[in-house]
Formats: structure tokens, sequence, C-alpha cells
């Protein structure tokens, strides 16, 4: 028996379809009927009515669904039991992008920290798409991510909630020259050297659709470097290797320095909305009570 099976159950008596529930749980149709399958052979009975369209579920499996999601409640439950046991107190794990894991959670995990007491909290620090999938796989409380409509849509989901907690702005920069002017500026009939995300992370996608696309085509793009960690990329432009794309929170000290120019007049900046999201459906306590607290500060402001 593995818990994915019956929260693929549970997901199919909820959609009354293997195509929908198989995209509700990011597996192929074909993969997602075999873990019914599969959970059926280790039940001994059969669950779904395949001579029947649209679903029906035999008596046995009607019966099981409330059961199922009973098992999934007590599994869950006994997981945070334990972990409180171990630890000595609660605890919280928020999954998120490395940028604000350095730039924004700081402080603004400060703002109620003391309202937790003694309350453990982890931060899972990945790339988006890692993020993403451990928040969905429900091993972490939390996930703390940029939002864009363009590249999120997995995350618009009925058992999702989301609350916008602060604003970033994704900016193209370059070191400055002594006399302020940047070192590498866009220019025709040149190449741009770039310090680049991975094309298929969240702001790799960001950039090409949303700036790339706006450059003359009398301007190439040479990829220079590249790192999934905006950290690593702002040590590189520091060294003036290159243009970057960072969030404005970890560059805007140097900025303000003059150390660094951003480059706004030729290449466009894009905003980012940071958000929390939660799952309705979760089992910790202490993840519930966090989320009340904030929807009812957000909801007075």
């Amino acid at each position: 028996m593995e818990l994915k099976w019956l929260k693929d159950y549970l997901a199919l008596a909820e959609q009354g379809s293997f195509s929908k529930a198989a995209n509700v749980r990011f597996v192929t149709q074909p993969a997602f009927s075999r873990r019914i399958r599969a959970l059926e052979a280790w039940m001994g009975v059969s669950l779904i009515d395949r001579n029947q369209y649209p679903i029906c579920f035999t008596p046995s499996g009607e019966a099981f669904i409330e059961r199922a999601q009973q098992l999934v409640d007590t599994i869950y439950l006994t997981r945070e039991q334990l972990r409180t046991m171990e630890q000595g107190h609660n605890e919280l794990t928020i999954s998120s992008q490395h940028a604000l894991a350095i730039s924004f959670f700081p402080n603004w995990v400060e703002g109620f920290a003391s309202s937790l007491g003694d309350t453990l909290i982890r931060l899972d620090t990945v790339d988006y798409h890692d993020a993403v999938v451990a928040f969905l796989a429900g091993n972490s409380d939390f996930l703390l991510c940029y939002a864009s409509s363009d590249l999120s849509e997995q995350l618009q989901r009925d058992d999702i909630e989301s609350l916008s907690v602060g604003f970033d702005e994704l900016i193209p920069v370059s070191l400055a020259n002594s006399d302020g002017s940047p070192l590498h500026a866009v220019k025709d009939n040149s190449a741009l050297i770039l310090l680049s995300h991975p094309a298929q992370s969240f702001f790799g996608q960001l950039i090409a659709s949303q700036s790339f696309s706006q450059l003359p085509r009398s301007v190439s793009l040479d990829y220079r470097y590249q790192s999934s960690l905006s950290e690593g990329l702002k040590a590189l432009l520091l060294k003036g290797l290159g243009i970057a794309f960072l969030p404005r929170s970890i560059i805007e000290d140097e900025i303000k320095q003059g150390k660094v120019v951003q480059l706004t007049d030729t290449l466009p900046s894009m905003p980012l909305e940071i958000k929390l999201l939660h799952l309705k459906d979760s089992e910790s306590v202490t993840a519930n009570k966090l989320w009340k607290q904030l929807t009812e500060e957000e909801y007075k402001r």
C-alpha cells in the first residue's frame, strides 16, 4: 500500500474522470490508471466498474471513499504527532525559491515568529519547479514563491489558497564604469554578454517571454555563464563578466552605491508578486493556525 494510491483514489472520486484526476495528480493517465489498479490489487476487490461510463464505483468502491479519506487523515496526523514527539515542539516546513530565502524571508518571518513560540521553522530552498513539486506532494506546509499568471497555472487549483505577501522586480543590470555608465550595454549590431538563468527555470522563461522578445534583431545574445542561483549570478556580475536579470531586492544596495547600473532604458523590467500558498486540506494544526493568523492580518489592512 502506498499513500499516493489513496490520494489518487480520492482525486478520482472528486474529479469523476480518470483524465481529470490524472491531471490534478500531475501524472499521465496510463500511469494513473496503473496506480488505481495497483490499489485494487492490494485491496483484493474491484473499486471501479469499468463497464460503466461515465465513471462508476462498485459498492465496495463507494464504501472505500470515506475510509480512504480517513486513512490519509490518520497518516498525516500521525506524522505530525511523531515529529512533535521527536522534536519536542511543533514544526513548520516552507518550500521557497533561493532568492526569496535570502532577500525576503528573514524580514518577513520576523513579523510573526514570536507568535509561533518554540515552533521549528524549516526553510527548504530549491528551484521553482522542485519547490512546487514538494509543496503539491505534501512535503511542505507552505510554498513561498514568485508568481506569474503565465508560469503558475498548475498552482491555480481549488484546493490551494494563496496570499500576496510582498512585491519585487526582476531588473537587467550591469557593473558600472568609473563614470557611472554601464560596463555592458545594449548596442546595435553587437552581442549582449549574458549571465543567465537556465532556459526552463522560472526566471529563464519569464525573461525570454517578456524581455528578450523585445530586443532589436540587430542585437545578438551571448550566453557566457549560467546559474540557477541569483546570488551566483550576482557574484559574476560584480566581477564585470556580463549583464544579469536579478531581483531588485538582492542588488538594490549595489545600485544605491553606484557599483551597479540598471539597464531598464533598453531592457524592460518585470514586476514580481511574492505569494504564500497553502493546501486547504492540510493536516498540520500549526500550519493552519499560522495561515488563519496571516489571512486575518491581511484582511485588517
